[in-house]
């Protein structure tokens, strides 16, 4: 079958197509899996015009100067064009041009749109969603829960149009923990590891304190946070005043987050929302533990507990009493249980097969 991907937002700060593909290759490693059996065409929006051809895929580069196009008459006819069986959209906030495409493109062609953590719209854009859901052949989400919302609010007329498949995966490898250390210069046993936003939905304060009355029980935990905003920076730093197990590590450059994934024993998230959440994913590709809130893409992704440890967010109580269970658990049966669960639910692979899964579905509801 013929796929495209692409989406209605551009990122003109990149210029370089090999540098950009790299920087979503989190993204591009579905295209590549999905390139094995079908022809697949990415579209992207940067500062570049041209394509590129990069492991069985076909891309296209078009140069827009707004970072978001109403009306996408340039890409619409190149879609058009390469003769799609699916046109894949990222994003479900942009009704209008999805109306425009389906008008372009006829009736026989699916498109699907992959959710990437937003809201259902309210107002005059909540009915163009009704509108432009009549377009779609199907929703793609971390977990169907997130469709709820969209149903119940009315923006999604169809609980049936929704899939759950992961919008992104990882391209990190598990390795040898003694090395990652060695290179990294960490210690501790356990090892916890925050990656993530300094901010109030992530919680980090949440974390550190329960982080701190389990250092009390466990003196050898160390706790090393990377982030790469710091809104609660400075609270943070009064929160583990004198508190040596918690070492504040900053911005890490993403192509060295694997050895500090391989380094760590576990990997903890204090979110009280998360839309996917690819920072837990790719810490679990290397076989670092969850020890994550108990909401929906959370819950989705550890298959609701099979590996890894779930708690309710904002609860120092509770993350406290799951703390001490890591140190009752066994630590290389639960890596490789995460691994398990990484590689059939999270991997590349595993959302290749879901999507065809997808198709298959759409193909007999068609023909039935």
């Amino acid at each position: 079958m013929r796929f495209i991907f692409t989406s209605y937002s551009s990122s003109p700060e990149f210029s370089d197509p090999a540098l950009w593909l790299k920087r979503v290759e989190g993204y591009t490693g579905i295209l590549e899996t999905l390139a094995r059996g079908n022809k697949v065409t990415g579209i992207e929006r940067i500062n570049y015009e041209g394509t590129l051809e990069q492991n069985g895929v076909q891309y296209y580069f078009i140069r827009l100067k707004n970072r978001t196009v109403r009306f996408p008459r340039e890409l619409h006819r190149l879609i058009k064009q390469l003769d799609p069986d699916v046109v894949f959209i990222n994003g479900l906030i942009f009704p209008l041009q999805l109306i425009q495409l389906r008008q372009k493109l006829g009736p026989g062609i699916k498109i699907i749109l992959i959710h990437r953590s937003e809201k259902p719209f309210t107002g005059i854009k909540r009915y163009l969603q009704r509108v432009a859901d009549r377009h779609v052949s199907a929703y793609l989400f971390t977990s169907p829960e997130f469709g709820e919302e969209w149903v119940q609010k009315g923006n999604i007329r169809d609980i049936k149009k929704i899939h759950a498949v992961m919008h992104g995966s990882s391209v990190f490898q598990p390795g040898d923990k003694g090395g990652a250390r060695t290179r990294l210069s960490v210690s501790g046993s356990p090892v916890f590891l925050w990656v993530g936003r300094l901010n109030a939905n992530k919680d980090p304060l949440t974390v550190i304190t329960a982080f701190k009355d389990h250092t009390i029980r466990v003196p050898g935990a160390r706790f090393y946070m990377i982030y790469h905003t710091e809104e609660l920076l400075e609270e943070i730093k009064k929160a583990i005043a004198g508190a040596a197990n918690i070492i504040l590590i900053g911005k890490v450059d993403h192509s060295k987050l694997q050895d500090w994934y391989n380094a760590s024993d576990f990997i903890i998230s204090g979110s009280h929302y998360e839309g996917g959440g690819i920072a837990i994913c790719e810490a679990m590709s290397c076989g670092c533990i969850p020890v994550v809130t108990d909401i929906i893409s959370f819950r989705q992704m550890t298959g609701g507990g099979k590996c890894g440890l779930l708690y309710q967010p904002g609860n120092v109580k509770e993350l406290s009493a799951t703390l001490l269970k890591t140190t009752q658990m066994d630590r290389e049966k639960e890596r490789a249980n995460t691994l398990q669960q990484f590689r059939e639910e999270l991997s590349f692979e595993a959302i290749g097969r879901k999507i065809n899964q997808v198709i298959t579905s759409l193909d007999k509801q068609k023909n039935g």
